[in-house]
């Protein structure tokens, strides 16, 4: 099932209503003196254009029926393309990506003011584009000036977020199947990387395992920086090193996802020992972790919210790190308090699509969003402990035996219209499939 980009600018310049959207492209990025690294498009040009270079500049003009979407693209120009690759050019951008019209990208200043003249409004996202902003806050200036000579013009600057990230956040059964994949893929790089671990293998050669499955099948290659911790390094939530030696008797977390060629991504945690068995701090807190994440997945249906998975997790949690003597007092006294944020400091999910961490709105003023058919997102319980957080008054120190073990269990999961699906459940977490005789 293709992904369409047409139906969706349909529903962007309906809910643009009399705006005028100017929507840039993400620029290359300079790595060191004159080589820049990987060009990744920006996630909102993506989802509207499917053009993937950088620096063009898209136009959704809804008072300009006869042709609302418009494209400035670099020419075609046989010297830069002998070096940097093909270009589509602006006959490209008709042909290939449904642009109405398409122009040379040094022609913007020119053009953008007739194009953009008409429009009630002007929809921008301020202080992410350099290049453009200065053009559209001078147009949009001009037509201020003139207004009240003319009785008309752009009156207001509007960010295309609320609109855009709303369409964004619902997925289309076809986004769906892009998910499914990256996840299966995410999958499989997780159990092929099990299955090598064992005592005085290195963090880096297990990450490398990782990204070969992922490029091996057809994809991008890690859809953000992969954490392969060994140990105490798992009770660094954004470790990303990765190049120690796994030592017997510590546990591995390997947090790590695909992102697809067109930008869909998985997002998967598994925490496992490495010589094969869990001792009975470790199975203590897996299971712990493991029936706090089944507890939250069940939460995902439509009707419940994102705030309803990540309290069920928390509860979950802190009912058991009082049975285990981590904690003390009443479980709704610790949780309102927060007391168990030394052991468990992050939320239990966040949206998922184009972005790892996608984007949508959590909240809508005091009400979290209700989940519907279509919204997708992670559900990833943890618990790390260690010495980098203070035990808060009240809480009791933290015996040697548990420190230096980090767990987490992420899945991604759609919301279906008869409850959800687990993407990722190729990846296995029963403890019995983390453990193994080498």
């Amino acid at each position: 099932m293709p992904i369409s980009h047409a139906p969706r600018r349909q529903q962007f310049l309906q809910a643009l209503g009399g705006a005028a959207a100017v929507i840039p492209a993400a620029l290359a990025q300079r790595h060191h003196a004159d080589v820049e690294f990987p060009f990744r498009q920006d996630s909102d040009f993506w989802y509207l254009t499917g053009f993937d270079e950088p620096g063009a500049v898209a136009l959704f003009l809804p008072h300009r029926p006869e042709n609302p979407f418009v494209l400035f693209v670099a020419a075609k120009d046989p010297l830069v393309e002998v070096w940097d690759g093909c270009r589509w050019g602006t006959e490209g951008a008709v042909a290939e990506f449904g642009a109405d019209l398409a122009h040379p990208l040094d022609q913007l200043e020119e053009l953008l003011p007739q194009y953009l003249q008409g429009a009630e409004a002007l929809c921008f996202r301020v202080g992410r584009h350099p290049q453009v902003e200065p053009l559209l806050l001078k147009l949009w200036a001009d037509q201020l000036d003139r207004a009240p000579r003319r009785g008309s013009g752009a009156d207001r600057l509007l960010a295309p977020c609320p609109l855009l990230h709303a369409l964004r956040l619902r997925k289309e059964p076809a986004e769906l199947e892009r998910l499914r994949l990256a996840a299966q893929i995410s999958a499989e790089a997780h159990e092929l990387a099990r299955a090598m671990v064992r005592p005085g293998v290195n963090e880096a050669e297990v990450r490398a395992k990782i990204k070969g499955h992922f490029l091996a099948r057809g994809s991008r290659g890690f859809a953000y920086p992969s954490i392969v911790a060994g140990g105490d390094n798992a009770c660094i939530l954004h470790y990303t090193a990765n190049n120690a030696p796994l030592r017997d008797g510590d546990l591995l977390l390997i947090d790590a996802g695909c992102s697809l060629s067109d930008h869909y991504n998985g997002d998967i945690t598994r925490t496992f020992p490495v010589n094969g068995r869990f001792s009975g701090e470790q199975r203590a807190l897996y299971d712990l972790v493991l029936a706090a994440q089944l507890a939250a997945l069940a939460q995902v249906q439509p009707g419940h919210t994102a705030e309803q998975v990540h309290d069920t997790a928390v509860r979950v949690l802190v009912e058991g790190l009082c049975s285990l003597g981590l904690l003390q007092g009443s479980v709704d006294g610790l949780v309102e308090q927060g007391a168990y944020r030394h052991l468990y400091m992050h939320r239990t999910g966040h949206w998922l699509g184009l972005d790892v961490h996608d984007v949508g709105a959590y909240r809508l003023g005091e009400h979290p969003v209700t989940l519907e058919p279509g919204m997708v997102l992670t559900v990833e319980p943890g618990l790390y402990v260690s010495d980098r957080l203070p035990v808060p008054e009240g809480q009791p120190a933290i015996d040697d035996r548990w420190k230096g073990i980090g767990i987490r269990i992420e899945d991604d999961v759609a919301v279906l219209p008869g409850g959800a699906e687990v993407l990722t459940a190729a990846a296995l977490k029963a403890p019995s499939a983390m453990e193994r005789q080498l």
